[in-house]
């Protein structure tokens, strides 16, 4: 890791709202305000027709334009080669739509602290490699030297034990606390058990959804309310986009408003007709009951996984906006037999957590005695973590039971403790093979299709006449920076090759990504 010149910060690129935060010279983690006084950022991109690029518009604003011109939800994409948006005659991809939400948050910051340099960017604890470089292309591209990439609930973690004066504190004794953190964000899900004491972390088990969030809860509601207006009317909203823009809008407010009041209005307009629909919380929370059951059937899995009881966690801890709602708390009570904390505010933890993460590489790396003090760069070097991964690791080879079939052999299950090693002997298929493919793929699924290929690499020129069945073995090694090594050897020649498969071989080109850069410096961002 190599730190430039100029101030090193922490970033949360949410689905809905984004944060940048940074460690203060009096050692406690500070979200930067935005233009508009505020700390969170809307992670929505208005790309208007005149050409300007506006990050995180108003409501107001949003409602009087072109849907296709409003880009939200992109967390969603990362990763995702097959989705871009059309402006100005160019195909916009995910990691470039969300460099531009990047690069509004740091022209805003540096006028607090100065020139932004380097960053460590968060994402959800069940992104897969391809989804975690493309963030770091995001950040790349929005002109950042991305020194990591930290998993949310980490983050979360993080802020909860240093804001606590836990972390760090070497005069405290060594005792462990293990805490459940359950991050339900406007897009992205995730619970994780860890244990940690004042100077180690440790994750014990974690899992979750990229493709559940608060927006569910909100469409939800949508899709309620353009239900009974056609029931009434007999036109559905959802036919026309700039309906939708607008009445997105209003279920977002009143998924809002339940959190705090028994009962919300939703108005809805359409095609010269009028509906104004009253919703009571216990309306919402039955219509919305099977989202919540699929938080709590992960919260459940990752405790067992943990191996930890409910009645033994010390705590658990809220992150993300959505955790607002009322069934939220209540759910976790029965589950973990407990009240949930509060004690980092839920929107701005996984922000404050990535700051102080940023500090301790910086503390590493440079010492940080320009700017903060002595006690402080102290108490960043002594914090150590070990982690999990969040996917399992496996090799595509033929089913031994059904020889036409390929299944995934799991080398590496998920939750892990990193670095890990295993080797493992498998045998030739055929008579005479002249080679061996090996495929690395990410996933928990028995089918490849189903899983991400990562990588793969072959071994030619086997000895001649090799009977079918002769042994190889295949060795997966995840390292502690979290870098994959695979390699193969067939043990008859004793003929082998390996690969290192790292996020930088993932994704964006060099080229690809220079490209965009060059491209986001065009765009003036407001």
């Amino acid at each position: 890791m190599k730190l430039l010149d100029g101030q090193t910060v922490g970033i949360d690129l949410g689905t809905t709202f984004s944060t940048i935060a940074q460690l203060g010279d009096d050692g406690l983690a500070h979200c930067l305000t935005n233009a508009d006084e505020r700390v969170i950022t809307p992670s929505v991109v208005l790309l208007s027709d005149d050409g300007r690029v506006v990050v995180g518009p108003s409501n107001e604003r949003i409602a009087v334009e072109d849907p296709s011109n409003v880009v939200e939800a992109i967390k969603r994409e990362m990763g995702n080669a097959d989705f871009h948006v059309v402006y100005q005659n160019k195909k916009l991809t995910p990691e470039f739509i969300s460099a531009l939400i990047i690069k509004k948050m740091k022209q805003d910051a540096e006028k607090h602290i100065g020139e932004i340099a380097n960053a460590v960017v968060t994402v959800p604890y069940y992104f897969n490699d391809v989804r975690r470089k493309a963030t770091q292309d995001a950040g790349r591209i929005a002109g950042l030297n991305i020194i990591d990439i930290i998993n949310e609930p980490t983050a979360a973690t993080l802020a909860y034990a240093w804001e606590r004066g836990e972390l760090g504190n070497t005069e405290l004794a060594q005792t462990e606390k293990t805490i459940l953190v359950y991050d339900l964000g406007g897009g992205t899900f995730d619970v994780t058990v860890v244990r940690y004491t004042p100077t180690n972390f440790k994750v014990l088990a974690t899992d979750g959804d990229v493709m559940l969030g608060g927006l569910d809860w909100s469409r939800r509601i949508l899709d309620h309310v353009s239900e009974q207006f056609a029931k009434k009317h007999g036109d559905d909203p959802r036919e026309d986009p700039e309906t939708v823009q607008i009445l997105s809008q209003e279920c977002e407010k009143a998924k809002r408003d339940l959190s705090t009041r028994a009962q919300a209005a939703v108005p809805v307009y359409y095609k010269g007709k009028s509906l104004t629909l009253s919703l009571t919380r216990g309306d919402f929370e039955r219509m919305t009951g099977d989202l919540m059951q699929r938080t709590r059937d992960t919260t459940e899995l990752v405790l067992q996984q943990s191996g930890v009881e409910p009645e033994n966690l010390d705590e658990v801890v809220l992150v993300g906006g959505s955790t607002n709602m009322p069934v939220v708390e209540q759910m976790l009570v029965e589950v973990c037999k407990r009240k949930p904390s509060r004690e980092v505010k839920p929107e701005e933890a996984v922000a404050k957590g990535a700051a102080i993460h940023a500090a301790i590489l910086e503390a590493r790396a440079t010492g940080g005695e320009s700017r903060m003090g002595k006690s402080i760069i102290n108490r960043l070097r002594s914090v150590t973590t070990s982690d999990v991964n969040s996917h399992s690791l496996g090799v595509k080879v033929t089913d031994p039971n059904e020889k036409t079939r390929k299944i995934n052999h799991i080398m590496i299950p998920k939750n892990t403790s990193i670095p890990f090693e295993r080797t493992q002997r498998f045998v030739t298929n055929s008579d005479n093979q002249q080679r061996i493919h090996v495929s690395v793929l990410e996933g928990d699924s028995p089918d490849p299709m189903a899983c991400e290929q990562i990588g793969d690499f072959r071994i030619y020129d086997l000895p001649a006449g090799l009977p079918k069945g002769s042994p190889v073995e295949v060795t997966y090694r995840y390292d502690s920076a979290g870098r994959i090594h695979v390699s193969a050897k067939e043990l008859v020649g004793n003929t082998e090759a390996a690969t290192e498969i790292v996020r930088e071989n993932l994704g964006g080109t060099e080229e690809n990504i220079d490209v965009m850069t060059g491209l986001a410096q065009q765009y003036e961002v407001e």
